[in-house]
């Protein structure tokens, strides 16, 4: 049985680290409000752009000039998938579900005889990826250290992809990150960006006629690359939303383990201690009688 300097040294250092997985829960709760307000509120606008997209290009999407960030360059040999996830920890499994899933897509990929590179966006998702796929991963962003993530970072991804498309670099683009649902529910999700995806019922609304000033495509060539930025923005928010409510969860199952085992490090030092006030008793009483 252990001492009982030791059971309280570890009792103290349980405490401890306690009261710090009780503070980042607390620290966690109150950054998760205004993460999952800007969250669901780029939901619509992203999804309406999207549509919106998809109006506009049906029209010229059987056109050889129609621009590459709606059909693509034609081919489907190299796939760039962008992983977004945290750039911090112990926030559960949720970094992790972005970088399985990946790796998932990537194999079957793979399998089926694809090139496939990856972009990865936050230090998680670069860290967990190297350890299987380092040859594939082409470049990679991170946000550690700054307070809050704006819309000018996700046009710099969006520029950095366009670029890569226009350079020749890949024919099909898709993002994976955690789709915010809930506090304790992030479902890893699939976002094609190139080509660009058309919604169920696309073709049938693009059967109307209308009149576009400038043309079509002079519209998708200004609009594609800001629909992408926007797309990006949306997954960098649902994933900021995402971690701390994965963290906040995560925090509160530590916190709670933590005051499980206070109480049974706090039941076996007592028991310790009765057992030593025992034979302490005990010898006493034996010294006593052999006096």
């Amino acid at each position: 049985m252990p001492s009982l300097k030791s059971l309280r040294i570890r009792i103290n250092s349980v405490k401890s680290t306690q009261k710090i997985t009780s503070a980042m829960k607390m620290v966690a709760a109150s950054k998760l409000r205004r993460a999952q307000t800007q969250a669901e509120a780029a939901r619509p606008y992203a999804v309406r752009m999207s549509r919106m997209m998809a109006s506009l290009g049906a029209s010229v999407a059987g056109s050889p000039t129609a621009p590459k960030l709606l059909v693509g360059t034609g081919s489907d040999q190299v796939h760039l998938l962008v992983a977004v996830a945290g750039d911090r920890g112990l926030a559960g499994a949720f970094n992790t579900n972005v970088g399985r899933l990946t790796r998932s897509l990537a194999r079957q990929l793979e399998t089926e005889g694809k090139t496939v590179k990856i972009f990865a966006v936050g230090r998680k998702a670069r860290d967990y990826l190297k350890r299987e796929l380092a040859s594939r991963i082409v470049g990679d962003v991170s946000f550690a250290g700054r307070k809050s993530i704006g819309f000018a970072d996700a046009e710099g991804i969006a520029q950095t992809l366009v670029g890569m498309l226009n350079a020749g670099e890949f024919d099909v683009c898709t993002v994976v990150y955690n789709r915010f649902q809930s506090v304790i529910s992030q479902t890893p999700t699939e976002m094609r960006l190139v080509p660009a995806p058309l919604p169920e019922g696309t073709e049938a609304a693009s059967t109307a006629s209308y009149e576009f000033e400038p043309d079509e495509e002079t519209m998708l060539a200004r609009l594609l690359p800001q629909n992408m930025a926007i797309q990006i923005y949306r997954a960098l928010l649902e994933t900021n939303a995402g971690f701390f409510g994965s963290q906040m969860t995560a925090m509160d199952n530590a916190t709670r383990n933590a005051g499980d085992m206070i109480k049974r490090l706090t039941q076996n030092y007592n028991r310790a201690r009765q057992a030593n006030i025992t034979r302490e008793l005990i010898e006493i009483i034996s010294g006593a009688e052999a006096v």
